[in-house]
């Protein structure tokens, strides 16, 4: 039970420092609606969607009004399209439709599984499924695309690596600013539980239905640290624990609230630090509060290790049940702090590479020349897949060559998608190391029966 200060601390963070429940997701499973051709698997798939979340919305908005917390987004997840497909995977787009025209029908802000698992291998069907994403981002709304392409035990597909690069760009080149991309993420050790987009699918080894809760709180956290400006950095990481727990226990009484309503079990709390472009509401700000001048100065990645350490501790103890990706998110275009930085050069590709050995995800959000080739990217994405399999945590790629935009450019993309200064990528050609393909071996540690 929550004390009388305890109450009035909550309500302070929800009215003056930007504390919401960032998304009620609910995962679903579609692997009953598998039939004998697309047309009818679309069907079922629509069908299936609409029963089991048409009262998500209502929930979640009706538990905001009687809690007085902020709920941001609604979403659903969804078994990986592509083992729905796999007998017609050329036909893949009207399942993604069909899902879509079903997330407009409820009022879900976003749907996550147009997804493919190929981190071993690519089966001809993912391979032929994997064509089909960029005409899929293009025709829908607020589906969501990721891809798995490496693991700390299987090591990094490099086949799979190249041709999302190659999605990527074709992406780019199909939606209005390259938007397509900011709803299509490439993962290293994907989660099968992730409530947030664009990376969010529901795993096989999931219960049929399951809804997953991540909180938010960037705000609440800089706040708390403006009261302590002299204290040393293990006091910090005490008063940022602290904060975690507050933060994570009225996600967790949303989220069993939300879940006995609805009549589906109880899966995660994320505890990841989800930024906005809102001032107030930065995670650059909270290295910043920690004494950096600027979030990309020297120092930043270490703060940001305290922070994200820090976040975990406290949160897991006030859940037994924390999962998804759970720590600090340093989007450019969605966190208003980043956004300075990288327009006043402060922070660079290099340095947010190095922030992501760190923090949960990787690289994100990230606008790029239009004229970057899909090989660069794939080479992107190769170096933040190494570091997820090296280091065993999930890591992942959301970049955005925009397309007739030069560096210096700016991309507005809207709501909690932000804006982004267009930013420099190294100009070397990868070109020849991606071609090689091949496996990326796992690194020997991955080696644990």
């Amino acid at each position: 039970m929550f004390n009388s200060t305890e109450v009035i601390e909550t309500i302070d963070m929800i009215e003056k420092e930007h504390l919401d429940i960032r998304t009620v997701t609910m995962g679903i499973s579609l692997l009953s609606c598998i039939r004998g051709d697309a047309e009818q698997t679309a069907r079922a798939v629509y069908d299936h969607v609409v029963r089991r979340a048409e009262q998500l919305v209502p929930t979640a908005e009706q538990l905001s009004r009687e809690y007085g917390i902020p709920i941001v987004n609604k979403r659903v997840s969804v078994t990986p399209v592509s083992l729905i497909t796999a007998a017609f995977p050329e036909e893949s787009p009207l399942v993604a439709r069909a899902l879509d025209r079903a997330a407009d029908l409820l009022g879900i802000d976003f749907l996550g599984g147009y997804s493919a698992l190929v981190h071993k291998a690519t089966a001809e069907y993912e391979a032929r499924f994997l064509s089909t994403v960029p005409e899929a981002l293009a025709t829908t709304e607020k589906l969501c695309s990721s891809v798995n392409v490496g693991s700390s035990r299987s090591g990094i597909n490099m086949d799979a690596v190249k041709r999302v690069g190659e999605l990527v760009k074709e992406t780019a080149q199909l939606t209005p600013e390259g938007i397509g991309c900011a709803k299509f993420v490439a993962f290293c050790n994907a989660v099968e539980d992730n409530p947030f987009m664009a990376g969010a699918f529901h795993g096989v080894g999931e219960a049929d239905c399951v809804i997953n809760v991540g909180v938010s709180g960037p705000g609440v956290v800089q706040h708390a640290l403006s009261f302590v400006p002299e204290a040393d950095l293990t006091e910090a990481a005490e008063l940022i624990k602290r904060t975690a727990f507050k933060i994570t226990r009225a996600g967790q009484l949303v989220a069993k609230e939300a879940a006995r309503r609805l009549g589906v079990p109880f899966g995660v709390v994320d505890l990841s630090l989800a930024p906005t472009p809102a001032r107030g509401d930065s995670v650059a700000h909270i290295l910043e509060e920690l004494g950096l001048e600027t979030v990309g100065g020297h120092g930043t990645t270490a703060a940001l290790a305290m922070l994200n350490d820090a976040v975990k501790k406290g949160g897991v103890m006030a859940s037994s049940r924390v999962g998804g990706l759970s720590g600090a998110f340093i989007p450019v275009s969605e966190d208003i702090g980043m956004i300075e930085a990288a327009e006043k050069g402060a922070i660079t590709f290099d340095k947010l590479e190095a922030m992501t050995c760190v923090c949960s995800v990787g690289l994100d959000m990230i606008a790029i020349p239009g004229d970057t080739p899909a090989s660069t990217i794939s080479a992107i994405l190769a170096d933040e897949a190494a570091i997820g399999m090296v280091n065993n945590k999930t890591t992942a790629v959301r970049v955005i060559p925009a397309p007739g935009k030069k560096v210096g450019d700016t991309v507005n993309f809207g709501g909690l998608l932000g804006r982004a200064p267009v930013m420099p990528v190294h100009t070397g050609s990868a070109e020849k190391f991606i071609s090689r393909g091949g496996i990326l071996p796992a690194p020997i540690h991955s080696f644990k029966n």
